[in-house]
């Protein structure tokens, strides 16, 4: 099957597209620095 371009993507559709393909691993970043701090913070005391 041939992969059909509808040509370039306007500013929103590219903000859109990288919020969907990167914001979940952005999330999951955030979550492990998040929770590592805590751990830190726990273990200090």
């Amino acid at each position: 099957m041939i992969a059909l371009h509808l040509g370039h993507l306007n500013p929103v559709e590219q903000v859109l597209v990288l919020l969907i393909a990167f914001g979940p691993f952005m999330l999951a970043a955030g979550v492990v620095i998040y929770l590592r701090k805590h751990a830190v913070e726990d273990d200090e005391e």
